[in-house]
């Protein structure tokens, strides 16, 4: 048993919850926060689905980002943290300060109760919402040096969440002294489901499965898989190379809603069967959002592309994620067995 405790924000989300089992395979103690004690049995559960059985070193702290109450307590005695919890709705919310306050607030809390508790180091979850977004010209590859533009077109709530609370973590670690700080970028997450909370991503593979979507928009996604994330975040935690960088975590190429769909129909055999294939006009798209709030949510991005790499953190930290096909194949089974068990 590793000696060092590890404290992940947001244990049973979807993110959080396979932070927390990396950590456990790994040997760590892990905490992590939940906002009502009687979360924890949910993250258990979650855990026992992905292979974790004996969970003498996790333990739980009640604690909001909304809330000074209970982050001292639960940055206690931890040499690290990994700050994942963030608002994060798969509909557009009524006004964008429901994500940017918590987002941004949440994230200062964190870090002012680690500095207090002599933290060693901070991981933040960003997105690469925080990197990508808002920018005119796209025929190029994002890198870390880029930064969403705030005064840009079409900029979402969420990916202005993300820009103002991983500013606010830097300006934080630029005045100086502990803990040290790393921001992981990920784009659109897939892979294994533990629980109920789902990725936009995810959400887009369950109404592919469950033909809740007639016919495909021409959305184009970057994909990585939440465990190739998880096993980045840890990484990150410990590199000596890490402290004041961002990574962005991604798979590989983007890949269009269409091509999803054509691996799912030819892996997956009787379950892809009913799978769509056909592509809907942008208008058609535009019109239907209209009724659906999640079809609302990617409009913005109907027909855009988004090139990105994640070159530095398999460069740096010898970061080697999972192909996409993988993931999206992990990603439908695990939907298909949490439907069979009556938890979907």
């Amino acid at each position: 048993m590793n000696t060092e405790q590890v404290l992940v924000t947001g244990g049973s989300g979807f993110l959080g919850a396979h932070c927390v089992l990396t950590l456990l395979e790994r040997g760590y103690r892990v905490r992590t926060t939940v906002r009502t004690p009687s979360r924890a049995s949910e993250v258990r559960e979650m855990l026992r689905r992905g292979g974790i059985d004996a969970m003498d070193a996790l333990s739980f702290a009640t604690a909001d980002l909304t809330a000074d109450a209970g982050w001292a307590d639960a940055v206690s005695g931890c040499d690290y943290v990994l700050h994942v919890a963030s608002p994060f709705p798969a509909t557009l919310p009524d006004h964008e300060d429901e994500l940017i306050v918590p987002a941004r607030e949440g994230t200062l809390r964190v870090l002012r109760a680690a500095r207090a508790a002599g933290v060693r180091r901070v991981v933040l979850t960003s997105s690469f919402a925080a990197i990508g977004h808002g920018h005119t010209g796209l025929d190029r590859t994002f890198t870390e040096q880029d930064w969403t533009d705030l005064d840009g077109p079409d900029v979402s709530p969420y990916a202005k969440s993300k820009v103002l609370a991983e500013r606010a973590a830097w300006d934080f670690a630029d005045r100086g002294g502990s803990p040290e700080l790393a921001v992981v970028n990920p784009v659109g997450l897939l892979g294994p489901v533990l629980g109920p909370d789902l990725s936009t991503s995810l959400i887009l593979i369950q109404r592919l499965l469950d033909r809740g979507m007639p016919a495909l928009p021409r959305l184009c996604f970057n994909l990585v898989d939440v465990r190739d994330v998880a096993d980045l975040h840890v990484r990150a935690m410990t590199d000596p190379a890490a402290p004041g960088q961002r990574f962005i975590a991604a798979a590989g190429a983007p890949m269009w809603a269409a091509q999803v769909a054509r691996v799912l129909k030819d892996r997956l055999g009787p379950a892809g069967a009913r799978v769509p294939t056909r592509q809907l006009p942008n208008l058609l798209v535009r019109l239907a959002s209209r009724a659906d709030p999640t079809l609302r949510a990617f409009t913005p991005d109907l027909g855009i592309v988004y090139r990105t790499s994640a070159e530095k953190a398999r460069r740096v930290l010898g970061w080697h994620p999972r192909t996409t096909e993988e993931s999206i194949v992990a990603s439908a089974r695990s939907l298909i067995e949490l439907r069979a068990a009556g938890r979907a």
